[in-house]
């Protein structure tokens, strides 16, 4: 009896484990106020980066295995690059949020290709993220290539079609930024 509850146990245990983390979507009322510091840091308003930052540090604490929330920490630690002139400060935060956006791009799975937040399959919302870091970094840090794939990889993916029209609009500009034939102009 007692190997039988220990083993119903196990399987409670990891079919809890596996429902989470296919989930990899945090609430959006904890998701969108980082999004949108997170955008307004993207726009150029240098005093959010520090906050689009920590807002999404602190989400990530409480999923670590998210690539969303791992691909949004990775391009605001970046971003904060620009908030210093110290050089090797400059570097350091730049490859930094490389190496998470890496690790977010690594840690997806087809089961990523789900909705997760702002009604957008995880896959391409990294994917989206990771590519207009890769191609506003500067050229000695070697990702404009990968930017250029990564923007090619969401223009061909059929689920393109069924984002909202915001984030149809966002591969648009990331494709002309790569500076591909057929991107709307």
């Amino acid at each position: 009896m007692r190997n039988v509850v220990s083993v119903a146990l196990v399987h409670c245990v990891l079919a809890t484990g596996l429902l989470a983390d296919n989930a990899h979507a945090v609430p959006e009322a904890q998701f969108q106020p980082a999004f949108a510091t997170f955008m307004q840091a993207a726009d150029g308003n240098t005093s959010a980066i520090d906050k689009a930052a920590d807002a999404f540090a602190t989400l990530l604490a409480t999923e670590p295995t998210n690539p969303v929330l791992l691909a949004y920490t990775g391009a605001a630690t970046s971003m904060k690059a620009n908030t210093t002139w110290l050089p090797w400060k400059k570097l350091a935060y730049a490859e930094d949020g490389l190496a998470q956006l890496d690790k977010a791009l690594a840690l997806l799975t087809p089961a990523h290709s789900a909705v997760v937040q702002n009604g957008t399959p995880g896959n391409l919302e990294v994917k989206l993220v990771a590519a207009n870091t890769f191609l506003a970094v500067p050229g000695f840090m070697n990702r404009n290539e990968r930017g250029v794939k990564l923007v090619k990889d969401l223009l061909a993916s059929p689920a393109l079609g069924s984002t909202p029209k915001e984030f149809q609009a966002s591969v648009q500009k990331a494709a002309v930024q790569a500076k591909l034939a057929g991107a709307a102009k």
